[in-house]
């Protein structure tokens, strides 16, 4: 019998945010994909809640961000952290922040971070990618192996609903299968980093869960006990869903021995609230990066390149901003104007940022555990309410960057890309929290809001744009364009008479790259043919 044939440029494997969001990109391209995926597509247990600010501003140039804003989250919930013993004990200390109704939008954006759990996520990726006649999405569909040549890869996967085989043929395969990815074993590649913790969660309904305490409305909820810190609390909808993580040793991962109510009526302080299980999931906790990130025509995304601790939310958003900077290098191999190299850059350009998203996560866990000499914490004694004071002041000013970190979320760069071409400024300072804008090649291009009520960014995805201001000589402005051009590239010219975003974007002529990152910048363009060849990956070296 003659297995189905499918043939699409792109197949994707692993139908998550990170596999929907990279269908919606090529999609939104012009690029044929299919994407593929074992489970039905029903999410048990939602996992991601933070939508980070580079994520929105994805959403936003996709033309979805309005429909994650209307997720169905609360806007008037105040997203708090509180340290307590448990929900009636004793308060330990609170770092207030505001609801997404309140909470402003940073000066360097157009948009704001959003709560969102991936049970609403997931399906608004879903429907949106469906929506695209050059997206094929099919579920319960299960990869099994691939062969590489040296112009295609042949894919096998099961339909599971019939028990059939079927072949894809496909030019690029992007791995978005999980930290368990099938593909990156069959690869051979391996992951290399540390077990951090084991932990345990636990999925809950509860009714009236902001009636049944004296904390207040809290984003999380963290619990210090006589033995440290224990677990957190964190909401998922808003309103009755909640995800309690109890962290512990492998023993307590055993779910025969596990007793999830024990731990809710602790978190609780109280026995007569009434709560519903929903699911529980254990899993280890890790810090992990792939060796590799691109083998032949095989890449990796996702949780299938890195494991971080979900501590800051930065597991699925590093997900997203791969996909940003693979989609158009995608596009260019497969429309021709992109060279050998733009494929080869997606490793030394986004490796350094993974790391650093999962330094990032790491150091907000061990703040997270920061509760030295807890014993005494749960007594209502004189030395038990300085031991709260201490560990509530300790953990408040540790745990503060996991929740002000705009330079991390929007402030990673490519410095040392080998398809951007530096112009010799010095770097701002790298900080999670503190974010400087810059146009120095390898950085996002800065935001500023234009005449028209557009922002910047909104100028950047489908192309290479070049900005032109006051200044600029016209025949720089041709030679840039016409050899950008004759390469096959798409490009659109854009001028900007506006001094301050002039002044912010710090030359005449400034390149972005269509993931809206700076490729070259100057006031004259000397071989424009070699800057050309180097940012669509068709020379690896630096013109003088």
């Amino acid at each position: 019998m003659v297995n189905e044939l499918i043939k699409t440029p792109v197949l994707i494997v692993g139908a998550g945010p990170i596999g929907l969001a990279m269908a919606i990109d090529l999609g939104w391209r012009g690029i044929e994909c299919t994407l593929v995926e074992r489970g039905d597509g029903n999410i048990e247990h939602p996992r991601t809640g933070l939508v980070a600010v580079r994520t929105m501003e994805g959403f936003r140039r996709w033309g979805f961000a309005d429909r994650v804003r209307a997720c169905g989250f609360p806007e008037d919930y105040r997203l708090s952290m509180v340290f307590c013993t448990n929900l009636n004990g004793f308060l330990l200390d609170r770092e207030d922040y505001p609801s997404m109704h309140e909470a402003p939008t940073p000066a360097q954006t157009p948009e704001k971070k959003q709560r969102c759990p991936q049970l609403w996520l997931q399906p608004i990726l879903a429907n949106v990618a469906g929506e695209n006649p050059l997206v094929s999405i099919r579920y319960e569909h299960r990869f099994e192996s691939f062969v590489e040549t040296d112009n295609a890869v042949r894919s096998v996967l099961t339909d599971l609903r019939t028990g059939k085989l079927i072949t894809v043929e496909s030019q690029y395969v992007v791995a978005c299968d999980g930290a368990t990815s099938t593909i990156r074993e069959q690869l051979g590649i391996t992951m290399r980093g540390r077990l951090l913790s084991y932990s345990i969660n636990v999925l809950l309904r509860i009714p009236g869960f902001n009636e049944s305490h004296d904390k207040g409305e809290a984003e999380r909820y963290l619990f210090v006990g006589p033995n440290g810190t224990w677990g957190n609390l964190t909401v998922v909808d808003g309103r009755e869903i909640w995800r309690l993580t109890v962290l512990g040793s492998e023993e307590k991962m055993d779910l025969d021995t596990f007793d999830a109510g024990a731990y809710v009526r602790e978190a609780l302080g109280r026995a007569d609230v009434p709560f519903e299980v929903l699911s529980i999931v254990p899993w280890r906790r890790s810090e992990m990066l792939a060796e590799r990130f691109v083998k032949g025509r095989v890449l990796l995304a996702g949780d299938a390149l890195h494991t971080m601790s979900p501590t800051g939310g930065m597991g699925m958003n590093t997900g997203i901003q791969e996909v940003l900077d693979l989609g158009w290098k995608l596009q260019g191999v497969l429309e021709g104007w992109g060279g050998p190299g733009l494929l080869d850059s997606y490793e030394p350009e986004r490796r350094p940022v993974a790391q650093r998203n999962i330094d990032f996560s790491t150091q907000n866990f061990r703040a997270w555990k920061d509760a030295p000499d807890a014993a005494s914490v749960c007594d209502d004694t004189e030395e038990g309410e300085r031991v709260r004071k201490l560990i509530g002041s300790r953990m408040r000013e540790s745990t503060r960057i996991e929740w002000e970190s705009l330079g991390l979320q929007i402030g990673y760069r490519y410095d040392y890309s080998p398809i951007v071409v530096p112009d010799g400024t010095s770097a701002p300072p790298d900080d999670y929290s503190i974010y400087v804008q810059t146009a120095r090649p390898g950085a996002r291009a800065p935001h500023a809001w234009l005449e028209d009520g557009r922002s910047t960014l909104d100028l950047f995805g489908k192309g290479f744009v070049l900005m032109v201001f006051d200044g600029a000589m016209e025949s720089e402005v041709n030679r840039l364009h016409d050899a950008l051009r004759e390469r096959g590239a798409p490009v659109t010219v854009h001028a900007i008479s506006d001094a301050a975003i002039a002044k912010l974007y710090g030359a005449p002529l400034v390149l972005v790259r269509p993931d809206g990152h700076v490729a070259w910048r100057g006031i004259t363009t000397g071989d424009a043919t070699a800057i050309v060849e180097i940012v669509t990956g068709s020379r690896m070296e630096i013109p003088a």
